[in-house]
């Protein structure tokens, strides 16, 4: 199983090697555009894409990222819950 992040196209400083810098929840990462920059449309800065090993394999939505990145930090949350609750330093 893979697991894509969605991340926001802050620029595109090579295109021409197909390298784009994507900000993934505050970190900033080169990602390659290859699959998803079409010369009838290109990738740019403020685009969203999901990312998967250095690869943006798609563009998606604003909204699908953000409900995206909202379950992901839920899903966070609830295993670090989940582990203060097996180490006995939350009440259940």
């Amino acid at each position: 199983m893979c697991l894509g992040i969605p991340g926001r196209i802050a620029e595109v400083p090579d295109r021409r090697a197909g390298l784009a810098t994507v900000d993934i929840s505050g970190v900033r990462r080169s990602v390659s555009i290859a699959l998803v920059d079409e010369p009838a449309a290109p990738v740019e800065p403020g685009d969203w894409v999901l990312v998967h090993v250095g690869f943006a394999l798609a563009r998606i939505d604003e909204a699908d990222a953000r409900e995206t990145l909202d379950l992901l930090r839920r899903g966070a949350e609830l295993s670090l819950e989940l582990e203060q609750l097996r180490e006995g330093t939350v009440a259940p």
